[in-house]
């Protein structure tokens, strides 16, 4: 039996390990587009859109490359929207059909998006709108499938999730790898059909070491998952509940009162009542001002530095690759945010205190945070100074790192975890439809405003004091549910969470 304990012990922290390194070098790759928009542009992809027009009072021949940098952001804010907007679809098969299914289906979307750009050309630029489509969807269902791994490690459940997020940051290095490449003299078709070989790993990893459905949270005694002596293990959350009545007289009486106490809670909070809480709301109207400000700073950071280096090659060249580096810094910042969130974990709890009380507690120091982050990165950005830009970068990756790993952190906090693949894919899906306003925006700042994106920063600057509404309101829930405790016996308290509206 010990051997036993000893052998899954090892096959947890292979598959942590293992997670991290998919999530590192593949999953978030899309983000470092503006590396790869580089790389595309010196490969004259969209390139007849681009104009030669002469000066007035002048013989010099500029040319007006508008219409490439617009099309280049229509490809970026397309993937982006599907990467966000198909979570819906994502969680619901990933809660219905488990892990195996929604990684299969992830790894050949990832496939076939990387083929689609080996094979693409400049006489076939317009190739890229699905390949990068394919690798953003394919992308975020490899890490959908990873946050579950946090469960494996209940005292670091909330870093690990952090974690996972970071490293899909800062896999957006992976393009500035391919630029580097570009550069070495490495073609964009031998790299990305590279990329495309590597799925064979992912394949590997989702029979070695992945469920076939989920694993559970708070997790049995002695689970295990993946191929085990030649079979694999079918455990999934119903045969947990049977294990739990086979193995009850293995088992002290405390530990059947808390899973009792967890199945419980999650019967009374339904789909629905998650959807139509304050707690939903908020967090949504918080994720949808967040993305859209780094989507667009994303979409557009090519034009936006070509406009401040004066189109200057060399130096536009030397900020995208500043860029890209710090965004390999994002899977060492994500952490942070995890150990604020598990800051309470091995700490005595109040009397009345549930352990989801305790982790929606140290949950609004880490929104706080993220929204405070957000602002000063919107003022950077908002001050066209080019030196300024590697600040901005830096207050980039540690808030976007902070965001992503703080949103799923809060799902799976807030709400129960059976709707967790729901309530992420929903989330995710509805802020896509506010990040569509990139497009806008850029057609805005190219046409009326002549390449000059000042007052479209300074209102998404005033826009993100909004997010501030949602840690705040954390904050008072959780003072009063500390002041009813003070004032109600336990027994008495609320049974969810995800029912607490103002």
């Amino acid at each position: 039996m010990q051997g036993r304990e000893v052998g899954s012990k090892m096959r947890y922290w292979l598959t942590l390990i293992s997670g991290m390194l998919e999530c590192l070098c593949f999953a978030g790759v899309v983000f470092g587009y503006t590396s790869l928009v580089f790389v595309l542009k010196e490969d004259q992809y969209f390139s007849e859109l681009c104009s030669n027009n002469t000066a007035s009072n002048s013989s010099l021949v500029e040319t007006d490359c508008r219409g490439q940098d617009e099309q280049f952001s229509m490809v970026f804010t397309i993937a982006s929207f599907l990467n966000n907007f198909l979570s819906l679809i994502n969680g619901y098969l990933f809660d219905r059909f488990g892990t195996m299914v929604t990684r299969l289906l992830a790894v050949s979307l990832y496939t076939t998006g990387s083929l689609f750009v080996a094979f693409s050309s400049a006489a076939y630029s317009l190739m890229l709108f699905p390949a990068l489509s394919c690798i953003a969807v394919g992308g975020i269902l490899l890490l959908m499938t990873n946050i579950q791994v946090g469960n494996l490690f209940a005292a670091h459940r909330s870093t690990i999730i952090t974690l996972y997020n970071g490293a899909f940051d800062s896999s957006s290095g992976v393009f500035f790898i391919i630029k580097i490449l570009h550069e070495r003299g490495i073609s964009l078709q031998s790299s990305f059909l590279a990329l495309s070989l590597c799925s064979i790993i992912h394949v590997a990893r989702t029979f070695l070491f992945m469920p076939r459905t989920h694993i559970p949270y708070p997790l049995p005694p002695r689970y295990t998952y993946g191929v085990n002596c030649g079979q694999a293990d079918s455990y999934n959350v119903e045969q947990v509940k049977r294990t739990k009545e086979e193995d009850a007289s293995s088992r002290d009486e405390t530990a059947k009162l808390d899973e009792t106490e967890v199945e419980n809670a999650e019967k009374v909070a339904s789909f629905r009542s998650c959807v139509l809480s304050w707690f939903f709301l908020w967090h949504l109207l918080w994720l949808s001002i967040l993305q859209l400000r780094h989507y667009l700073f994303i979409g557009t950071l090519n034009s936006r530095l070509s406009r401040l280096a004066r189109n200057d090659p060399i130096l536009v060249s030397q900020y995208t690759n500043a860029f890209a580096m710090t965004q390999l810094c994002g899977v060492f910042c994500a952490p942070w945010n995890g150990l604020i969130l598990d800051r309470h974990k091995g700490k005595s709890r109040a009397p009345g205190e549930t352990e989801q009380d305790a982790d929606l507690s140290s949950s609004y120091l880490s929104l706080f945070l993220t929204s405070l982050q957000c602002l000063f990165f919107s003022v950077c950005a908002t001050i066209p100074v080019l030196p300024l830009q590697y600040i901005t970068f830096i207050l980039q990756v540690l808030n976007r790192s902070f965001l992503y790993g703080g949103n799923a952190a809060f799902i799976s906090i807030a709400f129960p975890s059976r709707h967790f693949g729901k309530l992420y894919g929903l989330v995710m899906s509805l802020s896509a439809v506010i990040s569509l306003l990139q497009y806008p925006c850029f057609s805005l700042v190219k046409g009326p405003l002549d390449g000059d994106p000042f007052y479209v920063d300074i209102t998404l600057t005033l826009l993100s004091v909004l997010v501030f509404i949602h840690p705040v309101y954390v904050f008072i829930h959780c003072r009063r549910k500390t002041l009813s405790r003070e004032n109600i016996p336990p027994t008495d308290i609320g049974p969810t969470l995800a029912q607490a509206k103002l």
